[in-house]
């Protein structure tokens, strides 16, 4: 992108430029060897914000990881928080030594209210199957899944179904989880369970969120 985009108006003519490019009807690979997990940690008193990545493999073991801590490039402002975490996102992914079969981030995808968050604008940039995973609800409506692991129930926005509310351990609270580029719904919480073996939070993106933060503290 040559002109990274400065003002909401602009943000969001990127969005619906790009939305078509998202491919919902790929199921994504079953089986993946490398699954990377993407975070952005903020400095508490800077105008930083720092991208890392974690790959693991199928034993969920680190095989590579990767950050780019750079100076925020758009305001902090809902909807549109992908123009501030992207930059250092994709420097640290060109720095990683692997290619990862699938990417799993934190935040949205199909579940925006222009139905191209995060996840889904990391997958048309990068061409990789991607999945968004959030921990707390942002649009749409849901009810509460039954309490045992592996429960779900649908997010839906109007007509449309956006993502699910996934229960990843016997009664702890749900992740939300939405199509981001190239793997379809049943597929991205099937990967989501199997990278969750001990807490709510996908291993990926748990352990890059561990690394963001540390990264982020340095000073």
């Amino acid at each position: 992108m040559n002109h990274w985009p400065t003002t909401v108006a602009e943000a969001e003519a990127v969005q619906e430029r790009l939305r078509p490019l998202v491919d919902l009807t790929d199921p994504g690979p079953p089986v993946v060897g490398l699954v990377a997990g993407l975070d952005v940690g903020y400095a508490p008193d800077r105008d930083e914000v720092t991208g890392a990545v974690v790959v693991l493999d199928e034993t969920l073991r680190i095989v590579d990881q990767a950050t780019s801590r750079e100076k925020t490039k758009f305001p902090y402002i809902p909807g549109l928080f992908a123009f501030r975490e992207l930059p250092p996102l994709l420097t640290a992914l060109d720095r990683l030594s692997v290619t990862p079969d699938l990417l799993i981030c934190d935040g949205y995808g199909l579940a925006h209210p222009r139905r191209f968050g995060l996840a889904c604008h990391l997958g048309v940039l990068t061409g990789l199957p991607t999945i968004g995973v959030a921990k707390t609800a942002f649009v749409g409506a849901c009810d509460d899944p039954a309490p045992a692991r592996g429960s779900w129930t649908p997010i839906t926005l109007g007509q449309d179904t956006v993502g699910r509310a996934l229960r990843t351990r016997d009664h702890v609270k749900p992740v939300y989880v939405s199509q981001g580029h190239r793997v379809s719904l049943d597929n991205a919480c099937a990967h989501v369970l199997r990278t969750t073996p001990a807490f709510r939070l996908p291993e990926p993106i748990r352990l890059a969120d561990r690394l963001s933060r540390s990264r982020s503290q340095i000073t």
